[in-house]
């Protein structure tokens, strides 16, 4: 396979990684080469693009013989039997270290400038090079990564010869790549142009994906429902091509901070996001309004008609408490059909049973998350799942009680709405189609 130019190899790339665009990952490129790759990986795959800089630790006297490698966050991979074998003094390879620290701080201030490391802990990491020589390079970044708490690591590279592929196979979670010719002499003979890339170039490429990912910022709208203009935020889709209508429960808003922290990783899938108070100031201080589970759906039904006209892609619901009742009855009030309906509805620690005369009417595939601990919303959510005649799961997240504020069980309602997301609103090949009547059950 032959690649006319990194650019090229970075859109053959992303085609090969695009089952991976909806588990939010972040793209990282090895300076220089591999960055101008990555960026297009990143910018297909709608994820964020940072670079890993490494520094490998040569021993002294045999540089070419690496005890280890260094990252930044004061990361260290070290080889000890290496170190050992060596014989080389404690004062040698402490200086060693301080030459390749100040080199590797210089190198990625100068790549990055005064934005900060993209953090990626407990994430999915993929590493981009422009292809694979040895492979020592490429090895060091992967067990930086991890070192900085990458959940699993993605190495994604165009061409590799076989040997070295196979040895990194076993040391990441994944390895994509494209070719592995068997007559194999240098990474550059496989691309036609393969002109040396500046730092500058680096530097450009990374400030460009940067103001790309600021640019889907929320703002503040009115939102017409019910005949009264509610405040709202709205932030747009990014490459899932999606949205998601928050409706929170009774004694919150849309600053609820569970929610918007669930709403921060649909944004990092993709997704786009409507958080909206569903009662003005005057109509809460009523507190039966806060349970008026009809007025509430019907806010819903005419935010999700505002938000269609505004934009007109796949809307999901996702309700707290008494707002998930209203998105149960919103989504039966619509329908499910695609274009127009309520494509999924996702309920955390919701309140089903009150929206129960309409439960047998849902045709939106429905997620119900509840907490462990949570034992009487918990018993309440069965019962109205052995109503609805959708497709359906009721997820129970271990120990967490209704508020999911035990260390985390948000994260994980945010994982699972995220999943349940994309599965079922997202833009992208292989989506699975509208399945009747199924209904499961399990332990997160």
């Amino acid at each position: 396979m032959l690649f006319s130019d990194r650019a090229d190899a970075g859109h053959r790339l992303a085609e090969a990684l695009r089952p991976l665009a909806g588990s939010d990952p972040v793209v990282l490129g090895l300076p220089r080469g591999g960055v101008p790759v990555a960026f297009w990986v990143a910018q297909e795959l709608g994820a964020p693009l940072d670079v890993i800089v490494v520094r490998k630790l040569g021993v002294p006297h045999h540089p070419e013989l690496g005890f280890g490698a260094i990252g930044e966050g004061g990361v260290r991979v070290i080889s000890e039997d290496i170190l050992r074998r060596s014989g080389a003094s404690s004062a040698d390879l402490a200086a060693v270290e301080r030459a390749e620290t100040a080199e590797l701080l210089r190198r990625a201030r100068a790549f990055r400038g005064d934005r900060p490391r993209i953090r990626f802990d407990g994430r999915r990491v993929i590493i981009v090079d422009d292809g694979i020589a040895t492979g020592a390079t490429a090895r060091a970044a992967c067990e930086v990564a991890r070192a900085q708490g990458a959940a699993r690591v993605v190495l994604a590279v165009p061409v590799a010869p076989p040997d070295a592929a196979e040895r990194l196979r076993g040391q990441v979670d994944e390895l994509v790549c494209l070719s592995t010719p068997l007559r194999f002499s240098a990474v550059g003979e496989w691309y036609r142009d393969f002109d040396q890339t500046p730092d500058e170039e680096v530097v450009a490429l990374l400030a460009r994906a940067a103001e790309r990912a600021s640019a889907r910022t929320a703002v503040e709208v009115g939102v017409e429902a019910g005949g009264v203009v509610l405040p709202g935020e709205f932030t747009p889709a990014g490459h899932a091509r999606a949205l998601v209508v928050f409706a929170h429960g009774s004694g919150s808003s849309r600053h609820s901070p569970r929610n918007r922290s669930v709403a921060a990783a649909l944004h990092r899938a993709g997704l786009g996001t409507l958080l909206f108070d569903l009662l003005t100031p005057a109509e809460e201080a009523v507190r039966a309004n806060v349970f008026d589970i009809g007025t509430l759906a019907e806010r819903l039904v005419d935010a999700t008609g505002w938000l269609r006209r505004r934009e007109p892609l796949p809307i999901g619901l996702f309700g707290a408490s008494t707002g998930a009742a209203a998105a149960l009855r919103a989504a039966a009030a619509v329908g499910a059909e695609r274009g127009t309906g309520i494509g999924a509805v996702v309920s955390r620690g919701g309140r089903p049973d009150l929206a129960e005369p309409s439960l047998g009417d849902v045709r939106s595939p429905t997620l119900l998350v509840v907490g462990g601990r949570d034992t009487r919303v918990l018993e309440l959510n069965r019962q109205a799942q052995a109503q609805l005649r959708c497709e359906n799961r009721l997820d129970v997240v271990a120990g967490a009680t209704h508020l999911f504020e035990e260390p985390g069980a948000l994260d994980e309602v945010a994982e699972l709405a995220r999943e349940w997301f994309v599965t079922h609103l997202a833009d992208r090949p292989g989506r699975p189609g509208d399945r009747r009547g199924e209904g499961s059950s399990r332990i997160a």
